[in-house]
């Protein structure tokens, strides 16, 4: 059966404890009941406004290259341990949504209209899975496949976060 938390099923013998559980769920957000994946980017977005108060958007694109190697790292262990067949973009795993916002965010700067444009527009592309992100995520398995869509879905969303502000939109007096 596997360990059920909050309508999240993780392999059987899987510790919540363990570093790399706790990467790929973020801390747990991943074992959220509804929308584990809105959660993910939801809770990352804060984290995105300090890294772009404290070091702007290179420090918030840097984090989220740690993040997306940490990410590939942790879920390949925790994907491993999933039973034969079974999905291994298990949607207990979010830290890709973490690491795809902190990209979609790192334009926005410190305008709280374009933080919350990043999240929306993030949101879209990761679910809709629309041009690269939908290829991606069918042509990479494993964990590379369950990293890659977001960061594709991050760096659309953050193209379009950088035109909104070139057009004006969001500036913050």
């Amino acid at each position: 059966m596997g360990l059920k938390v909050r309508n999240r099923t993780l392999p059987e013998g899987t510790n919540v404890w363990a570093p790399t559980t706790l990467i790929s769920t973020w801390f747990g957000v991943g074992l959220i009941g509804a929308a584990p994946g809105t959660w993910g980017s939801a809770f990352a977005v804060p984290l995105g406004i300090l890294l772009l108060y404290v070091g702007g958007p290179v420090l918030t694109l840097v984090v989220a290259v740690v993040i997306f190697f940490a990410g590939l790292y942790a879920s390949h262990k925790l994907i491993a341990s999933f039973p034969e067949g079974s999905d291994t973009d298990n949607s207990a795993i979010v830290v890709d949504e973490v690491a795809g916002q902190l990209i979609a965010i790192a334009p926005a700067l410190l305008s709280p209209p374009l933080w919350i444009a990043s999240f929306l527009l993030f949101r879209f592309f990761d679910v809709s899975k629309l041009g690269p992100t939908g290829w991606l995520e069918r042509r990479l398995k494993g964990a590379m496949g369950v990293m890659v869509d977001d960061v594709a879905a991050g760096i659309m969303a953050a193209l379009c976060v950088w035109g909104l502000s070139a057009l004006g939109v969001g500036i913050v007096w």
